[in-house]
């Protein structure tokens, strides 16, 4: 693992379409706006892109935590754009400030918690656990 520097940023942009709807996963009576699990997902993934320069070939990093809130609706047709910035590193353990904006206005902000894994290592220890 090389060193991953506080303030490394990512970012993952999504239009919201049907399946990102909330009254696709949940209560069918939701009115059709992007649903919280879509939100996380996206930014999880702008923590990921913010450090994968700095992952090595064998290595990769799962989240550990997620601590958000969701702010506003979205509908579908609109591009929502997550943002993740490094706030701290111990170890193999990265901390990050997120959000998210659908263009008119923030929609979620929290933090979020990733750890580095050896993807080799890991799937040992997931095989070992299946039997």
């Amino acid at each position: 693992m090389r060193s991953i520097p506080v303030g490394a940023k990512g970012s993952f942009v999504l239009v919201v379409t049907t399946d990102h709807l909330a009254n696709r996963f949940k209560d069918a009576m939701l009115p059709p706006v992007l649903a919280t699990p879509i939100m996380i997902m996206m930014m999880e993934n702008a923590a990921l892109n913010a450090i994968k320069p700095y992952l090595e070939a064998n290595e990769s990093a799962l989240g550990t935590r997620v601590d958000v809130r969701h702010l506003a609706a979205t509908p579908a047709g609109r591009s929502v754009t997550a943002n993740a910035e490094v706030t701290g590193v111990d170890g193999r353990h990265i901390e990050f400030q997120v959000d998210a904006k659908d263009g008119a206005e923030e929609i979620g902000a929290g933090v979020h918690e990733r750890i580095i894994i050896d993807l080799a290592k890991f799937a040992e220890r997931l095989k070992a656990k299946l039997g």
